[in-house]
C-alpha cells in the first residue's frame, strides 16, 4: 500500500519539479494530486506519463492523505499549514513561513534527519532556504571532522530562485538588450540582464537583507548555534542554480585534501576538484542534478585553521524541491509515517 501525496503549488517552478522528482525517485505513491489556487484551477501539470489536472486546495479534503508538499508561498502555508496538520496530513512546506518556530523541525536530511522526532507536535516539517540548504550539505561533514567557528559566504543566486517572473523578466530584458529595446524592470528592483544585484529579499535595520540573515539563522538551527556567519547574497543573470564563495575557520586543523576525502565520502557531496582550467563546476553543469558540487578547495590562510571552497547547486532540486521529497522519504525510512489507507 503506497501513499497519498498532495502537491501544493503545483503549476510554480518548484511544484512542477516536485512532480518530476516524485516520478523520478519512484517515490511510493498510490496517489498524487495536484493542487493550486483558484485561478490555476483545470491547469494540467506533468507527473511521469500521466497528466494531472489542478484541483482547488480551499475545497480539497486532506483527511485521506498522508503527505502533503507546500510550494505555495509563506502567506498561503500560514493559513493552511495547520488547518492541513490538523487533518493528519504531515505537511513540508517549502517556504520561509515555519523555519523559525522552535516546535518545527527544519530539515535537510543528510544533515540533521534526528531532528524529526517530535514532528507530530504540529504535522508541519520546513524546509531551509535554497542558498542554506547546499551549504549545510557542504559544511556538515567538514564541521563534523574539525568543528566549525565562524563562515563568510558569498552567494551568487540565481534569477529561479525569485520564480518564474523572474525567469522571464531575464529572458527579455536579454532579448531587449540585443534588440535596442527599452529594458522594463519590474521584478527586480534593478536591471538584472548582464548585471548583479547586491539584494535578494528587503532589507532589515542592520543592513544586511532578509536572505542573508535566513542563512545566518538557518544555519545555526540546522547545524549548530554555535556558529557564526555572515552572508552577502547576490542575484546574478543564470536561470538556474545557485553558487557560493565560502571561507570556514575551524576550531581544529584540515588540511584541503582532508577537506577533498571528506566531501567525497559524504551523502550530497560531489567534489570536482582539478587545479586547471575547467577542472571545477559552473551552474550550467549543475542545472538538472541532485549533487552539491564543491571545487576549489584550498587553505585559507587569513586565519588560523582556515579553508575556501566554490559549492554550487540546482536551487530548484536540492535548494526546493529534491529536499522535499527526501524528508518525505526520510520519514518513511525512519518509519514515522505509514499510508492511513494502510493504518485504517
Amino acid at each position: 500500500m503506497g501513499f497519498k501525496v498532495a502537491v501544493v503549488g503545483a503549476t510554480g517552478n518548484v511544484g512542477r519539479e516536485m512532480l518530476n522528482i516524485l516520478e523520478e525517485r519512484r517515490f511510493p505513491a498510490d496517489e498524487v494530486v495536484a493542487l493550486a489556487s483558484s485561478r490555476s484551477i483545470g491547469a494540467e501539470v506533468s507527473y511521469g506519463d500521466k497528466t494531472l489536472k489542478c484541483r482547488h486546495l480551499d475545497t480539497y479534503d486532506f483527511r485521506d492523505t498522508d503527505l502533503c508538499l507546500m510550494s505555495a508561498g509563506g502567506s498561503v502555508s500560514k493559513e493552511w499549514s495547520p488547518k492541513i496538520g490538523a487533518q493528519g496530513c504531515v505537511v513540508i512546506d517549502n517556504s520561509s513561513a515555519w523555519r523559525y518556530d522552535s516546535d518545527i523541525p527544519l530539515i535537510v536530511p543528510e544533515v540533521n534527519g534526528d531532528a524529526l522526532v517530535g514532528f507530530r507536535k504540529r504535522n508541519i516539517i520546513a524546509n531551509p532556504n535554497c542558498s542554506t540548504a547546499q551549504l549545510v550539505v557542504a559544511l556538515k561533514p567538514l564541521h563534523d571532522f574539525a568543528k566549525i567557528l565562524r563562515v563568510v559566504v558569498s552567494t551568487y543566486q540565481s534569477v529561479s530562485g525569485a520564480g518564474k517572473e523572474a525567469m522571464d523578466e531575464l529572458f527579455s530584458q536579454t532579448r531587449a538588450v540585443f534588440v535596442s529595446d527599452a529594458v522594463e524592470t519590474k521584478k527586480f528592483p534593478k536591471r538584472i540582464a548582464f548585471n548583479l544585484i547586491p539584494q535578494i529579499d528587503v532589507f532589515m535595520e542592520d543592513g544586511y537583507t532578509k536572505e542573508e540573515w535566513k542563512m545566518m539563522v538557518e544555519t545555526k538551527k540546522i547545524l549548530d548555534p554555535k556558529i557564526k556567519l555572515t552572508a552577502t547574497c547576490v542575484r546574478v543573470p543564470v536561470f538556474i542554480s545557485h553558487s557560493e564563495s565560502v571561507n570556514v575557520e575551524f576550531e581544529r586543523p584540515i588540511t584541503p585534501d582532508e577537506a577533498r576525502n571528506i566531501l567525497r565520502d559524504a551523502p550530497g557531496c560531489l567534489v570536482i576538484d582539478k587545479h586547471e582550467p575547467g577542472g571545477y563546476i559552473t551552474p550550467h553543469e549543475a542545472a538538472g542534478e541532485d549533487a552539491t558540487y564543491i571545487s576549489r578547495i584550498r587553505e585559507d590562510a587569513t586565519v588560523e585553521n582556515g579553508l575556501a571552497f566554490w559549492c554550487v547547486s540546482d536551487n530548484l532540486r536540492k535548494g526546493a524541491a529534491l529536499n522535499t521529497v527526501q524528508i518525505a522519504e526520510e520519514l518513511i525510512k525512519r518509519k514515522l509515517i505509514e499510508p492511513k489507507l494502510k493504518a485504517a
